[in-house]
């Protein structure tokens, strides 16, 4: 039985996970490279800014000290934002233990590369065991003990197994899935729908709109999984329609709220300022982008957010350009080789 477990970034989520495992008894060590914010945690058993209201159990203790955080454990969570998840893999190496599992929980592709975590983890840890945890979470919910359902995905079975008994609780169940390229993919390519969402949302349209982008979407986000190996039934399960369904919709999904003042009129880096968070569906649409050219892959709803994001194009504008694509049908569409 896993007794100490090292969570690796102190945010929302990784603040939410902690509390998650300390309630099922294990003893958790989070880390974060900001001795103010490892001062405020332990002071106030909560994180003011990131997760007001959640207690933190005493069986959590903090550091920011990663040579400690990292020996002291059984295994790591690491939960830090994607496009740091290099760097933070870079520094787990130097006191890593070989077999140590790694539960990655950043959902992203690496900006310049197009690389999934797991893969950029493998390139800096060699030989990593790493475990992918993700599924339809906000951190506001699962720190409260609302009930959530995610899943642990791995090529290697019985490491998925293992991270589903250490967090599977009466208020989070967890599924295995050895589909890690899907898991993966699905939890990073839906932050790019849940923007588009958003952006319907602060135009004003509405249900009809919203509908039709998450069905359109999901299609997009298939094609270039099954591209790249993914089983396309995974699409259809938690970490693909689920997600999806639950970052389009709600307002603690940080890429919804950008999204809807990108909407309203404001640039991209004025949303983002606004949202004073990660917003990792930003960078994930450039590399989605850069992956879907690469591999001739067709997603229009990706490509007009890239335009929006990147290069000036007005909302209404790549609206009207994805209503007005070239005639087709959908079912022959659906049975396309990508599906």
């Amino acid at each position: 039985m896993i007794k100490k477990i090292s969570v690796i970034g102190a945010g929302s989520w990784g603040t939410a996970l902690a509390v998650s495992l300390a309630n099922n008894g294990i003893s958790v060590n989070m880390w974060s490279v900001f001795e103010d914010e490892i001062k405020m945690l332990s002071e106030k058993r909560e994180h003011v800014h990131k997760l007001p209201g959640v207690v933190i159990p005493e069986n959590v203790t903090f550091t920011s000290d990663l040579e400690k955080a990292v020996h002291d454990a059984e295994v790591l969570v690491l939960v830090v934002p994607s496009q740091t998840v290099r760097q933070t893999a870079k520094d787990i190496s130097k006191y890593i233990r070989k077999d140590m599992i790694i539960v990655s929980c950043s959902k992203g592709l690496e900006e310049g590369t197009g690389l999934r975590m797991s893969e950029v983890i493998g390139e800096e840890i060699k030989d990593a065991k790493t475990v992918i945890l993700s599924g339809p979470s906000h951190a506001e919910e699962v720190g409260k003990g609302i009930p959530t359902t995610v899943v642990a995905a791995s090529c290697d079975i019985k490491a998925a197994e293992l991270v589903q008994d250490i967090f599977m609780s009466p208020e989070f169940r967890v599924y295995t899935n050895s589909d890690a390229v899907g898991v993966e993919l699905g939890g990073a390519l839906k932050n790019v729908i849940a923007l588009c969402a958003g952006i319907s949302d602060g135009l004003g349209f509405g249900d009809n709109t919203k509908a039709a982008l998450m069905t359109r979407g999901i299609t997009e986000i298939s094609r270039l999984g099954v591209s790249m190996g993914a089983n396309p039934q995974t699409f259809a399960g938690l970490t693909g329609i689920g997600d999806l369904i639950v970052t389009c919709t709600s307002m603690h999904s940080r890429n919804r709220r950008a999204g809807i003042l990108i909407g309203q009129g404001k640039s991209p880096k004025e949303a983002m300022d606004e949202v004073k968070m990660v917003v990792e569906g930003v960078t994930t649409t450039k590399a989605a982008y850069e992956l879907a050219q690469k591999r001739k892959v067709p997603m229009p709803i990706t490509f007009e957010a890239y335009e929006v994001l990147f290069n000036g194009k007005k909302p209404r504008q790549a609206v009207s350009d994805l209503m007005m694509r070239n005639k087709k049908n959908e079912v022959e569409e659906l049975d396309a080789k990508w599906l």
